[in-house]
């Protein structure tokens, strides 16, 4: 057994889920450990989705060194993709792989802990670092960098997934965007949509069933433009690269049109899967089919649960942002939505406080909007320039306003979540338990989550991985559903 390896990972579902899939990759010949501190080679899954991502990613990078000066820190993710340099200088990092090399990973892992890659490695093929971005950039980073703007190696095909630390482990069927946001810099960084085949998909579902797991989580970039890309429409005839990349995808899919909707029907019909989670997914991909499965599988083996990103309820914040929908489609879209899976549906979104040049009244037009739809939680966050996107010199209205806006939001956001979940109190709901924590345990209980996202505590001990029946007796600490079976 090699020495022992630590994953890190930072940002959303999309990126966690790359790093499981590292994480299992290498699993069959390294230790692993929950210490960075006790780990030869440390992966850092970074996210750069803005300044606060970076800042956090530097901070470990230098703690771990700090703790562990003998580890080969090797960076990935968002961040390493976009600055690969500005990393490659910090103290302790060994190499970095931007996304666009990302399905090397594992073997770049696997040959700094046999030292076989060092400042000047000559790897051959496709394992040679590319030293800087296509776009531009210095050849002198002091470690070895992979990062390029063609993508040729970016979808990391998933090791099996299945239950173990992640009860609900994330299948990534999606990689890339295509959308400009003026605010975003996930095209930049994760390159354009690209899907996981068909049969590929059919057969992850089908070991992660074998393997005992009951609730599995389907997660993409921007998930819902999952098989678009199998028309072999786009950017594949003029860049080689991208196109033998997008062929080995599809080696696995049928030929054709394919949609997100179609591809869980197929799960449904084809496989025994008890649960199937959907993580984001833009406001305008929840068309009629897909809300029609909602209305037909949720509250049984499709969770009550969707997320939508807001990110402004106001229309000219909206416009400013490149955004591909109003608010009124957004109000719409959650309505059918609600109607299609009944009140205990729980409604997420992402919504950005201090967009330049957002007033006071479009601020207000987002409360507005927060206080009419049922939202059962929010994740709030400042606007944040980002090197390379439209806006990136743009600033903020001033800090102290954003502040003042953040907290009103955060408050309201409270209340809606408190409400949504106090609505829940009497009613059977389905979960599923999960590892509990030790503090948890030793009061006798379990926690759980349940399939329209709520957390719960059960009384009892019950092992993780179970799928329960529970009736919501009241609304504990930390607003957890206190449940009984």
């Amino acid at each position: 057994m090699m020495p022992g390896f630590h994953v890190e990972n930072f940002g959303c579902r999309a990126a966690r889920a790359d790093g499981e899939a590292i994480g299992e990759r290498l699993r069959e010949d390294f230790e692993v450990s929950s210490d960075p501190r006790a780990a030869a080679v440390v992966i850092v899954n970074t996210c750069s989705v803005t300044a606060e991502a970076d800042r956090a990613a530097r901070a470990f990078i230098r703690r771990t060194h700090r703790g562990n000066p003998e580890a080969r820190i090797v960076v990935t993710g968002c961040y390493a993709q976009r600055a690969p340099e500005e990393l490659a200088t910090l103290p302790g990092v060994a190499a970095v792989v931007g996304n666009s090399h990302k399905g090397l990973m594992p073997e770049i892992a696997a040959r700094l802990a046999g030292g076989e890659i060092g400042p000047q490695p000559d790897c051959g093929g496709a394992m040679v670092p590319v030293q800087a971005l296509m776009t531009g950039g210095s050849v002198a980073a002091p470690v070895p960098i992979w990062a390029d703007d063609r993508f040729a190696h970016s979808f990391l095909e998933e090791a099996q997934v299945a239950p173990g630390a992640q009860t609900r482990p994330n299948l990534k069927i999606q990689e890339g965007c295509g959308n400009r946001c003026t605010f975003c810099v996930i095209p930049f960084t994760r390159g354009p949509s690209r899907s996981l085949g068909r049969d590929a998909v059919l057969r992850q579902v089908r070991g992660f069933v074998k393997a005992g797991g009951k609730e599995l989580v389907l997660s993409g970039i921007n998930l819902g433009r999952w098989g678009r890309d199998f028309k072999g429409e786009g950017r594949t005839a003029a860049d080689p690269a991208l196109s033998h990349s997008l062929t080995r995808l599809r080696k696995d899919g049928a030929p054709g049109h394919k949609t997100l909707a179609g591809l869980v029907r197929e799960i449904f019909a084809e496989t025994e899967l008890p649960r199937l989670r959907l993580s984001s997914i833009e406001p305008m991909d929840w068309d009629g089919e897909m809300i029609a499965l909602m209305a037909e599988f949720g509250g049984s083996r499709l969770c009550r649960h969707a997320h939508l990103p807001l990110q402004s309820g106001s229309d000219a914040v909206l416009r400013r942002m490149h955004r591909r929908y109003r608010p009124w489609h957004y109000a719409e879209k959650a309505t059918a939505l609600v109607n299609a899976a009944g009140p205990e549906l729980t409604l997420g979104a992402d919504v950005m406080v201090g967009f330049p040049g957002e007033t006071d009244r479009e601020f207000e037009e987002t409360m507005a909007m927060v206080r009419a739809l049922p939202f059962g939680y929010l994740h709030i966050f400042p606007f944040s320039p980002r090197p390379g996107t439209a806006l990136h010199a743009a600033e903020p209205p001033n800090a102290a306003i954003v502040k003042e806006r953040l907290a009103a939001l955060r408050a309201l956001a409270a209340e809606k979540t408190r409400a949504h979940r106090e609505r829940l109190v009497g009613r059977q709901l389905e979960a599923i338990t999960l590892h509990t924590p030790a503090e948890m345990a030793r009061r006798g209980r379990t926690l759980a989550l349940t399939e329209n996202f709520v957390p719960a505590e059960l009384q009892g001990a019950t092992p993780a991985n179970t799928l329960v029946r529970v009736r919501a007796a009241a609304l504990g600490g930390g607003e957890h559903l206190l449940a009984v079976a």
